[in-house]
């Protein structure tokens, strides 16, 4: 019996119904898989996408096999070919005349459901009378229900997707469909309609964050979702304040998360542009920041993730500063007065804690380099005496990466005292 992280891994043992069963299984799905592959060398675009029956048999082989990316290509053929191969009603006829849009309608007309149709010159008025309000009752009918038609497939495979994304929440190719179903959403749709099926899937990667906060698949997905929403595609604004609040709440039900941790990073550089924070603002944000991830420290003292965080906070202090850095006009001596408080901090928290912590003398090796660079001078003797020591503890600690070390002390002249 072996293990992968912490699990037991233990071998079924089948009785021999169970054997012929999975052998019919296998036989079926190797039917399944040989009629697919052959249909997916037929040339595209063709009619046989077009057949019900072959969206059928991409579903059956997903069922069994979500990871069958060519099932998912053929499905995506399937839809082009068929339900989505009907223009949207307001894209232009093919014969019609290019038009240059003025700049005001520019935005726009980047949007398919945005688009007009062009009037043919010296078209006379049509004639008045009821006869008029049928047509146009009937033209309007016409038109909508491609929107109808397309709304209610995109619902449908996205429906399809669901069970096989919550029983394989970390397979690539479901997530890659339905993003490719999303981006259907706003060719195909008008705009009110493609941004009510986008905000429905930020809920449904919600749900999914509630069942596994960690999983990295959907923390991407839902930067991909926001991204798309703030967009003018989507008649979008900006989340970040919503995203910020929502980073918060998944720290908060559970400190082990760098992806909360590394989404709630990314966001800082524009919610302070969008607050038009000055100076003094950045610092107490800063200061703010650094507050949220002592407390952290304080319930999970050898949690990675607060670690890197508190290190991205520090790199604020210590990098040359960019557009994205959160206190860019601090002086020197700011920066060494907020060093040697997390200093204290981390000795502070290194004397409650008996053991060994790598990640917190690491990080007070680099802030004792870091002070001596800011304030331009060589190491003393106390605090070369104390980087001796750290790098003992972390060859004790640590003694697989001892070269790491030596070269580490040599490098930046530490010796014992």
């Amino acid at each position: 019996m072996a293990s992968s992280h912490g699990v037991a891994r233990t071998t079924r043992i089948r009785t021999p119904a169970q054997r012929e069963a999975d052998k019919q299984k296998i036989a079926v799905y190797r039917d399944l898989d040989a009629r697919l592959l052959a249909l997916n060398a037929s040339p595209y675009p063709s009619p046989a996408f077009a057949d019900p029956s072959v969206l059928s048999l991409t579903a059956q082989v997903l069922s069994r096999n979500p990871e069958h990316y060519t099932a998912w290509n053929v499905r995506r053929r399937c839809l082009t070919c068929g339900s989505f191969s009907r223009p949207p009603p307001s894209a232009p006829p093919a014969t019609s005349a290019p038009t240059t849009p003025s700049p005001s309608s520019a935005a726009s007309s980047s949007s398919p459901s945005a688009t007009t149709r062009p009037e043919p010159p010296s078209q006379p008025p049509p004639p008045s009378g009821p006869s008029d309000t049928r047509v146009e009752d009937g033209q309007k009918e016409e038109e909508q229900q491609p929107v109808a038609d397309h709304n209610e497939v995109l619902r449908s495979e996205l429906e399809f997707t669901f069970p096989l994304i919550r029983a394989n929440p970390k397979c690539y190719w479901i997530w890659n469909y339905r993003l490719w179903l999303l981006q259907q959403a706003i060719n195909l749709l008008p705009v009110p309609v493609a941004r009510r099926i986008w905000e429905e899937e930020l809920g449904l990667v919600g749900l999914m964050l509630n069942k596994d906060p960690r999983n990295f698949h959907a923390w991407g997905y839902r930067r991909h979702l926001v991204s798309n929403l703030e967009s003018r595609a989507l008649a979008g604004a900006t989340m970040a304040e919503a995203e910020f609040a929502y980073t918060q709440k998944k720290i908060t039900s559970g400190l082990s998360n760098f992806s909360a941790w590394h989404y709630r990073g990314r966001l800082i550089p524009e919610l302070l542009a969008e607050r038009r924070a000055g100076d003094a603002d950045r610092r107490s944000f800063l200061d703010d920041e650094f507050s949220l991830i002592r407390r952290a420290l304080d319930v999970g003292p050898e949690d990675q993730s607060c670690w890197y965080y508190h290190q991205f906070l520090v790199s604020n202090i210590t990098s040359p500063p960019t557009r994205l850095t959160i206190a860019p006009n601090l002086s020197s001596a700011e920066k060494v007065s907020i060093l040697r408080r997390e200093m204290e901090y981390i000795r502070d928290l290194l004397e409650d804690y008996d053991e060994d912590i790598k990640l917190a003398y690491e990080a007070l090796l680099d802030h004792i380099l870091a002070v001596a660079r800011l304030e331009n001078r060589d190491t003393t003797a106390e605090e070369k005496g104390e980087l001796a020591s750290l790098l003992a503890k972390l060859r004790a600690s640590d003694p697989m990466r001892k070269g790491r070390w030596d070269d580490f002390e040599k490098n930046m002249g530490a010796s014992p005292p």
